[in-house]
């Protein structure tokens, strides 16, 4: 199967840009802006995320500014709505991150529903995510595993769609893998797995399935040691990607020899 996202040199194609990294990585949770550019440059991330209503790039000019750490001119900066659970509010803050960020149109949409699973408000983001597409941004969208809704927000005219594997934060890893491949199966935009992934093997497993992408943060910044996992992390998105594009082996109920026995000699 070819996705729409795989090209010739097999780059990852977003809103008409070109990226060779399939990790994205989230900013926060790190214990200084330096551990966050340290883990960041371990994971060879180009797309960062970050959230507006938390983060200080340039709000508060007394405070650190995350875009001293990870200047616009090296990393593909991300503004997300998390935090927000209407749509109203999520629109309000797209618009103040385009402000801030000189007319920045790509953003990443998600209006939560509940503060205890953070689960998406899918009726609130599919509001959200038609005003702004309206209004002229580049939406990746955080959502449910719903195949149904997935397509919906692609009609929308969402440039990405961002199913969870599992709870943010929850490193519970994938949990819903055959949702998650009627959604890769079926897209033309490309599909990012945010949400659920605790360690390597989850990164693998999301790539493997054809995903085109995995964004985390928790899972590396929560980690004993962030820029290892980080690194590691690099290392399982490329090894998953890799096995996709070769195409595993059927999965069969009886051995099949590695060396057969048909036409031995003797």
């Amino acid at each position: 199967m070819t996705h729409p996202a795989q090209t010739s040199d097999d780059s990852l194609i977003i809103a008409g840009k070109t990226f060779h990294s399939r990790l994205l990585t989230g900013t926060g949770k790190y214990k200084d802006f330096d551990e966050t550019r340290r883990a960041t440059d371990a994971a060879g991330a180009q797309i960062v995320t970050l959230a507006i209503r938390r983060v200080n790039i340039g709000q508060d000019a007394g405070q650190p500014n995350l875009l001293d750490a990870l200047p616009p001119d090296r990393f593909t900066l991300l503004p997300n709505t998390a935090g927000c659970y209407t749509a109203d509010d999520a629109v309000r803050t797209c618009r103040l991150a385009r402000e801030l960020l000189d007319g920045h149109s790509l953003v990443k949409l998600e209006v939560l529903g509940d503060e205890r699973t953070l689960y998406p408000d899918v009726v609130q983001t599919l509001a959200a995510a038609e005003k702004l597409v309206a209004d002229g941004f580049d939406v990746m969208v955080y959502t449910s595993d719903d195949p149904i809704l997935a397509r919906r927000l692609e009609e929308i005219g969402c440039v990405a769609i961002m199913p969870l594997a599992a709870p943010i934060g929850s490193g519970l890893g994938i949990q819903n893998r055959y949702n998650l491949l009627e959604i890769v199966e079926n897209a033309k935009v490309p599909v990012i797995v945010d949400a659920g992934v605790g360690t390597a093997s989850d990164a693998a497993i999301a790539m493997e399935l054809g995903c085109d992408g995995v964004l985390m943060n928790t899972a590396i910044a929560g980690a004993k040691d962030p820029v290892l996992m980080a690194h590691a992390m690099k290392l399982a998105v490329e090894a998953g990607r890799a096995a996709f594009r070769a195409g595993r082996i059927p999965r069969k109920r009886f051995a099949s020899a590695s060396s057969p026995i048909d036409g031995l000699v003797g």
